[in-house]
């Protein structure tokens, strides 16, 4: 049951969306990235993402990313304009070492947008971050 599992809590790793211009089609998209900011590989980094609102839901979304080095990050998704719009909800679990760590992310409607962008660590690039 996870009610008997320890968590402990999680620390430099964050999840971040950035605008990133796509060469191919000439287009400025969103894209979502998980960034482990500590000094520890994590393994097997499961995320579960979903977007929702009172009356919309989009479908969940499931990723798997077997080892993230320390200090780098990964492309978790590409996210499109009508799904920044509702609440984006990144749900991340993850081995370091042989403890399991467990936490939710959440991007509330309408906060991804380029007002709200700031320097993102790691990635040198301007995103929105959760931590």
């Amino acid at each position: 049951m996870k009610k008997d599992i320890e968590f402990p809590k999680v620390q430099d790793v964050y999840v971040t969306v950035v605008q990133e211009k796509h060469l191919e089609y000439k287009t400025l998209d969103w894209n979502a990235y998980i960034i482990n900011n500590s000094d520890k590989d994590l393994d097997t980094v499961l995320i579960v993402s979903r977007g929702y609102s009172d009356t919309k839901l989009t479908p969940v979304m499931r990723h798997t990313i077997a080892k993230l080095p320390a200090r780098s990050y990964a492309k978790i998704e590409f996210l499109q304009e009508k799904v920044i719009e509702l609440n984006n909800e990144f749900k991340v679990t993850f081995f370091e070492g042989n403890k399991m760590y467990d936490k939710t992310y959440l991007f509330r409607k309408n906060t991804i947008n380029e007002k709200a962008l700031q320097t993102v660590p790691l990635m040198q690039m301007k995103g929105i971050l959760v931590k």
